[in-house]
């Protein structure tokens, strides 16, 4: 008597619409290097992306833009399987027929932002926002072309590496993406310092990529009280 597996849990957390939206934001939180072991429920990578889904639902949710995020299998990239990939590829599958043809921007901190720019081949995806992104030697930028990339990444940050971005960015460019640094002068890898400029910024690029026009009023004074550079 053979016994079936359970099935994978679906990696897609997305609001159930009664139609397609104008547009959908994934948010994919950060993780480790190595680790094959389950998140927690009560993650602190996942909580850290709770204001930046906050922000990006205030500011257009009332202009049709629905955000969901990428729940992992692993807490880990772990080398070759390249685990929240292929998440972020799943999540992407399972919502391209809930949204048709709407446009999709992935929001991903650290080695979410890895997975993001990893996926960013998928045909729903428009553009990924990279926050503190992973941005190791040798990534493949070749898929890019034609997409916007936002990195936003703190000087300060010691855990990434601001000089990777920067040079990624460079790469990705000359591949043929839209892409943009910005820089977050005292900023470090968890977002903390000046805290409401990273949302405040997050949520205006994504609206500039997905052009939706001026901002909320809220966004606007975020962003007038964000650090310069």
């Amino acid at each position: 008597m053979s016994i079936s597996a359970d099935p994978p849990r679906s990696p897609l957390v997305f609001p159930r619409v009664s139609a397609p939206p104008r547009a959908a934001v994934l948010l994919l939180h950060g993780g480790r290097e190595h680790g094959t072991s389950t998140p927690p429920a009560w993650n602190l990578p996942s909580l850290r992306m709770r204001p930046f889904a906050r922000a990006i639902r205030r500011a257009f949710g009332a202009r049709g833009i629905v955000v969901g995020e990428v729940r992992y299998r692993c807490r880990g990239w772990n080398g070759e399987r390249e685990d929240a990939a292929h998440d972020a590829r799943r999540a992407l599958d399972a919502l391209a027929p809930r949204i048709g043809d709407a446009p999709v921007v992935l929001v991903g901190h650290s080695m979410g932002a890895r997975a993001a720019l990893r996926a960013a081949d998928h045909p729903s995806v428009r553009a990924v926002v990279g926050l503190a992104p992973w941005c190791p030697p040798g990534e493949p930028v070749g898929h890019l072309r034609g997409r916007g990339v936002v990195l936003l990444h703190g000087d300060r940050d010691r855990t990434t590496d601001p000089a990777e971005s920067r040079e990624y960015v460079a790469r990705a460019a000359a591949a043929g993406a839209d892409a943009t640094l910005v820089t977050m002068p005292g900023s470090d890898h968890a977002m903390l310092r000046a805290a409401s400029a990273w949302h405040a910024l997050t949520t205006a690029t994504v609206g500039g990529l997905l052009h939706l026009g001026p901002l909320p009023e809220e966004v606007s004074r975020g962003l007038e009280r964000r650090p310069a550079g």
